[in-house]
Order: structure tokens, then sequence, then C-alpha cells
């Protein structure tokens, strides 16, 4: 059965389409997105624009169409913190289901940690033991750890990618004074959160699923996505910390001519 997810991020707006069998992991069969931003165009009360809700159910009606052609049973949509936090965004669901005829269900915050959670699991299968989950989305970072299919501690926290570099780092490049303060705030952020999986218990797989970590490993030297999905690419502690203090030196533009950086 081949189905469809789209999934509206605080960044980009993702199709995914995929041919999925009992028992097997499903297998990319298209794939359509675009850098939408929503969280970049919201309106000083915290409405999203009605421009980027109009580029959006432009991009809906291109993954309906793309779905029908390629023979799609089912098209799911899911929208995460740029419309769970938007001030108007149940009017914009509204909209969007009117305009597109698509309901888009809104995952709160502790959801998609789980989903994301359980897509890993079954990925890794129940012989991986106890997993660590880390989703840096632009709005929100997703944390999760278990042993079984639903994780013992699933959050999410306002530590997205795009949100932290508007909210504390104002200079391109950012000063050493503005590096501290969003390192400080992410470490306060997160504390009890270390705290609570530490207590359920050492984890033996880290996984990080996202474009972001994903950039961060092709930096590092892991396989491009040109070499297949089953291909193992790992990230080193000591090569994200290298990272990081070489990258916050470099201007955007700079930073954006770098292999691996989209």
């Amino acid at each position: 059965m081949r189905m469809g997810v789209l999934d509206i991020g605080s960044n980009t707006v993702h199709l995914l389409l995929v041919d999925a069998h009992y028992g097997a992991a499903p297998i990319p069969a298209s794939k359509l997105k675009i850098p939408l931003r929503l969280a970049e165009h919201l309106t000083s009360d915290g409405h999203v624009a009605d421009s980027a809700v109009d580029a959006l159910i432009d991009f809906i009606r291109k993954s309906q169409a793309l779905s029908e052609d390629l023979g799609v049973s089912e098209l799911m949509a899911f929208a995460t913190s740029a419309i769970r936090e938007a001030g108007n965004g149940e009017a914009v669901l509204n909209r969007l289901r009117t305009e597109t005829g698509l309901q888009v269900e809104v995952l709160s915050g502790e959801d998609e940690a789980r989903m994301t959670f359980l897509a890993v699991r079954r990925w890794f299968g129940w012989s991986a033991g106890r997993l660590l989950v880390m989703d840096i989305g632009g709005g929100s970072l997703e944390l999760a750890s278990g042993v079984d299919e639903e994780p013992d501690v699933a959050v999410s926290l306002p530590l997205g990618a795009g949100r932290l570099t508007r909210n504390f780092l104002t200079q391109d490049p950012p000063t050493a004074e503005e590096l501290r303060a969003l390192r400080k705030h992410v470490r306060a952020s997160i504390a009890s959160v270390v705290g609570r999986m530490r207590r359920e218990g050492e984890p033996r797989i880290g996984v990080a699923s996202s474009k972001t970590f994903k950039q961060l490993a092709r930096i590092a030297g892991a396989a491009s996505s040109s070499e297949g999905l089953y291909v193992r690419r790992t990230l080193i502690l000591e090569d994200v910390q290298n990272l990081v203090r070489d990258l916050a030196q470099l201007p955007t533009v700079e930073r954006a001519k770098i292999p691996g950086v989209s």
C-alpha cells in the first residue's frame, strides 16, 4: 500500500510517499518539500501571516496532485510547534480543511516525541535495548527514552534551532557573549529532563533523527544521502564539539557553502 505523510514543521513542509508492507520497513517512493519557515512568518500578535498560509495551501495542493498521480491510497497530515503555538492555529487548520479538504492533525509536543521514538524503535527493533531519541526541529527539541514501544520519558522543549537562533543569536557570526547565554539557557532547560532519563537507566543506543543532526554528521564526514538509507552514520561527541566551535565563527553565507549544509 502506498501512503503519504505531510509534515508541517516550523522550517519546512515535507511530503514523503512510501510503500508500506506489513512487518517490513516502509520503502520511500517519492518526496517533495519546501522551506516555508512558518515560524518566521508570524505577526506581532503571534499569528501565522496570511501570505504564509497561502503558500502552505499551494504546497498542499501540489502534494495532493503528486499523491494522486503516484497512486497514494491515504494521505495523512501533521503539524507541529509552529501551528501548535500560533495564536490563530485553529483558524489556519479550518482554512486548510476548507480550501484543500485535508484534515491536519496537530501533534502535542509529547506526542511528537512519542511518535519519533516509535519510528526509531521499529527501525532498530527490540534487541536494541534502551534507546535515547533526539530530534531538533525549527521550533522545538524532542527527547524520548525507553526500552519498550512506548517511551518511559517523552518531552518536547522550546529549544528548536530556528527559535534559539532568533532569540539568542542576533549577530552574524554570533558573539561569544551570545553563545554563552545560549548554552546557559539550554543547559538549564534540559537539566530536569536529563535527570529523569538517567534515573530510568542509561541508553544502549543514542539516535538523532532530524535534519540538524544529519547535517552535522555530514559535515563530520558521514555518508551522504545519495549512498542510501542503510549506510551506518555516526556522530561522535568530540566531533560535534569541534564543529560547533568552528561553525560558530563563520557568518551564515559561509556556513551555507559547506558541503552537506542546506
